[in-house]
């Protein structure tokens, strides 16, 4: 996202009209930039993930057979369901965020104003925090594919709404700002039944880990690409086209789900009280303690550590004395890290021992951004990027998936709902409190105190697991999922 601002503010400063009154020989240059950057960019991925597998082929005695390691970790994709969802959401994952991309460049365009991108952002950001507990509470009494098809008819509704106003040139801020604060209330509810949706998708319970794993590389997959196509589209055919294919993209999500063949689950407490049932919710979570540290420790790296990224335009620029190819290199590092911890997890035949990994994960995320805020030499810089994508990535996703196999079916979506506030939820804070902090002490120690506070929180963790491991290793031997191993 910054990528793009960046360049058009920096040399399009005066601009007042769309893409299309440019200069072609500008437009031809950026074009050019931007393609070397996206050929390299792709080399690094597929060396990064090329030599990562060939290592666990190594590790996992998979030397003889390449065909053997692909199909684990693809395996959740043998579901037929599950496959139709991947299909859906590759697409329009991808439309998901050229229309990130393209909201805050009209923003721009349209006012010139830093704070009201910052303004929309975290009105589009906040509903997930006071609304995912209560939609949790609807989650467990509707059927969930059901409510997956309502939510992505809404995106895509909102979508073409602010097509149809940005191409018609009657697009204005308020309409931004509207459209952006009810795309955040149904996100509220789309995260967390996206998630618990998840368990009803595979065919095997040992293969939920791996689901879990290849949503995330999914994710982190479609950040990469979907800026890349906005950026190029916005400087030939303005916004619009980008909101206008975010919604056709929608029909994959819908169509994919629709083709489904999913048992519906058996509806319960659909007449009590809701507050009864967000407090039971509440009781559940909290007082059990697996649940409990797990949301608490997701929680404390949400709100200090995944925020960084709002301050890398001014590592970029100021401290490792770069521009928006810095940037954009940085970010992309920090993507390709977050793909080698997805592929890594898919690659697990098992989710044992995902507690400890939980942990260090953490610990590498933290020294990753402290050493990150102490490097001034550009390639170290990148190194630690994917180091601290790395981190992040094995945490949110194993956190995810440790919840998913102890919850109780019947308070599942009230469990990913708080975790959803936890994760999501945080991060508009935890932006606030990164920028207001880096105006005091500055982005370096902002970064450092980020970092300090995830390393502690993952020794906290740590020193919890041999009571976590006591507590857990019965419900998974209950549920089959394994037989009297550690977790």
């Amino acid at each position: 996202m910054w990528i793009t601002l960046t360049i058009y503010h920096d040399k399009y400063n005066n601009v007042k009209s769309d893409f299309r009154e440019f200069y072609p020989l500008k437009i031809n240059n950026f074009l050019s930039s931007l393609k070397r950057s996206l050929i390299n960019l792709d080399k690094y991925i597929f060396l990064y993930s090329f030599l990562f597998i060939q290592r666990k082929m190594e590790n996992n005695k998979y030397n003889s057979n390449y065909e053997s390691c692909f199909k684990l970790i693809l395996r959740a994709l043998y579901s037929r369901n599950y496959r139709l969802f991947f299909i859906g959401q590759g697409i329009s994952l991808i439309g998901t965020f050229m229309q990130q991309v393209a909201i805050s460049w009209l923003i721009y365009r349209l006012t010139g104003s830093a704070m009201l991108l910052g303004v929309v952002g975290f009105l589009s950001q906040i509903p997930v925090f006071f609304i995912t507990p209560f939609a949790g509470v609807f989650i467990d009494r509707w059927h969930r594919q059901q409510l997956l098809i309502i939510t992505q008819i809404l995106f895509m509704l909102q979508a073409l709404v602010l097509a149809f106003f940005t191409i018609t040139h009657s697009i204005t801020i308020w309409h931004i700002i509207i459209l952006g604060t009810l795309a955040g209330f149904v996100s509220a509810f789309d995260m967390p039944a996206r998630q618990t949706f998840v368990v009803e998708m595979v065919d095997k319970k040992e293969d939920l880990g791996n689901a879990i794993a290849l949503n995330s590389f999914l994710l982190h997959s479609a950040r990469l690409v979907g800026p890349s196509l906005a950026g190029i589209l916005i400087g030939i055919t303005g916004e619009g086209i980008c909101f206008l294919i975010n919604g056709i993209s929608y029909l994959a999500a819908i169509l994919s789900l629709l083709a489904m063949t999913v048992n519906p689950k058996e509806l319960e407490n659909l007449n009590s009280n809701i507050l009864k049932d967000l407090k039971d919710g509440l009781n559940y979570a909290f007082g059990f303690l697996p649940i409990k540290y797990i949301l608490l420790f997701a929680g404390i790296n949400s709100l200090m550590g995944m925020p960084y990224g709002v301050l890398m335009p001014i590592f970029a620029k100021k401290i490792l004395h770069g521009g928006p190819q810095t940037l954009g290199f940085l970010i992309g590092a920090s993507g390709v890290g977050a793909l080698i911890g997805a592929i890594y997890l898919a690659s697990r035949k098992s989710i044992l021992g995902l507690c400890k990994i939980m942990a260090t994960a953490s610990s590498i995320f933290g020294i990753g951004i402290i050493t990150f805020s102490l490097s001034r030499l550009y390639s170290l810089s990148l190194l630690l990027m994917l180091c601290v994508g790395f981190g992040m990535m094995v945490v949110l996703t194993s956190s995810n998936t440790v919840l998913q196999t102890i919850i109780d079916d019947n308070k599942r979506g009230r469990v990913m709902g708080l975790f959803t506030m936890m994760l999501f939820g945080m991060f508009p804070f935890g932006s606030l409190l990164s920028g207001t902090m880096a105006s005091k002490i500055g982005a370096p120690n902002t970064l450092i105190l980020s970092g300090v506070f995830c390393i502690l929180s993952s020794m906290v963790f740590a020193s919890k697991l041999p009571l976590l491991q006591k507590i857990i290793k019965p419900i998974y031997i209950e549920k089959g999922i394994l037989e009297g191993e550690l977790i």
